[in-house]
């Protein structure tokens, strides 16, 4: 069955020759107590059914706007309600972001990603947006935003200027939401993709885990991740980076099998989507993101910065990549690899 890109919904039942299933929380909480490296080999299969596993796709984040952001999210250093050091500043102008885009490219990102904290944006701020997605997607690349919750027209706009994909997180198991932002509910993040899908983006939608959250949370979150109909065609997985002055600042740490599990989860649930290692690689050893890479993960934040945190350096992703004898997609980093 081919499922149209107009809509986006909750799968609420299988359908004869349906590619993905709907999941249940319990069918995906059994997936998370398998074996570990029964989980990782099965994952492993699923991938290799539907990618090419030697090869990585990289994208480069910038923050074009970064700072005061009304949300009250409790693992963001850009929120206004906490004290964090990260300044305020006002949407960057076109030129400095086509810099920026230009050295991306050069270093081997095929896709460039844009992040604003807005709430969501105004009309004044979706033109100026639009300006600078046209000005990246000249340069060849694919374009990503993530600009907050959107208003009835704004991702045609966006469509229209050239973005190819929108970013918007559900973040955390749709029951636990209001205990980790109070400021939004979960409803307003599907009313914003269901706005993004009908205006034919491509959808980029994952979760964070770290958040003292339990195995069945997590399973909850990739519950709602898969269940999205059509699935996100991109899933970011980030493991939350603790900044002094957020609530979650001295959350207890996530033991780092515990990551793959989840990378390994995504991997079988959302079988066609690119599973993106995000924010969080920066603590990770070499040898745990192998075994990401082996579970299905096939996509990287490329770049010594994401929106606020650091990243590991592009010449520490490149050894990397060697080492695992992995490829960038389209030949990117063939200089260097």
């Amino acid at each position: 069955m081919t499922v149209s890109p107009v809509a986006l919904r909750r799968r609420t039942t299988p359908e004869p020759h349906d590619t993905c299933q709907y999941w249940r929380k319990c069918q995906v909480e059994e997936l998370f107590d398998l074996p570990f490296l029964d989980l990782v080999f099965q994952a492993a299969q699923t991938h290799r059914q539907h990618f090419n596993p030697r090869q990585i796709q990289l994208s480069t984040l910038m923050s074009i706007k970064t700072g005061g952001c009304p949300e009250d999210c409790e693992y963001c250093p850009q929120s206004a309600h906490y004290h964090t050091g990260v300044e305020k500043s006002a949407l960057l102008n076109v030129e400095e972001i086509v810099a920026k885009a230009k050295i991306a490219k050069a270093r081997g990102a095929a896709r460039f990603c844009m992040g604003a904290a807005w709430r969501g944006p105004k009309p004044d701020d979706v033109a100026a947006v639009c300006e600078i997605i046209k000005a990246v997607k000249d340069l060849g690349l694919e374009t990503c935003g993530t600009f907050g919750m959107l208003e009835a027209g704004m991702a045609e706009d966006l469509k229209q200027a050239g973005l190819d994909y929108y970013n918007h997180n559900l973040d955390t198991d749709p029951e636990r939401y209001n205990d980790i932002i109070h400021t939004r509910r979960h409803e307003d993040r599907m009313d914003t993709l269901g706005k993004v899908r009908r205006a034919g983006l491509k959808v980029c939608c994952g979760g964070i885990v770290g958040m003292n959250e339990s195995r069945s949370e997590r399973a909850g979150l990739i519950a709602s991740l898969a269940n999205l109909d059509p699935q996100p065609e991109s899933v970011p997985i980030n493991q939350l980076v603790k900044i002094e002055g957020t609530p979650l600042a001295h959350a207890a740490d996530l033991d780092w099998t515990e990551f793959v599990r989840t990378v390994a989860v995504a991997r079988i649930t959302l079988p066609r989507s690119y599973v993106r290692l995000s924010a969080g690689r920066t603590e990770m050893p070499e040898a745990v993101q192998a075994m990401c890479f082996l579970a299905g993960a096939n996509s990287i934040f490329y770049g010594d910065k994401l929106l606020t945190s650091a990243n590991p350096e592009e010449d520490s992703d490149r050894m990397l990549l060697a080492k695992l004898d992995l490829q960038a997609e389209q030949g990117a980093l063939n200089d260097a690899v």
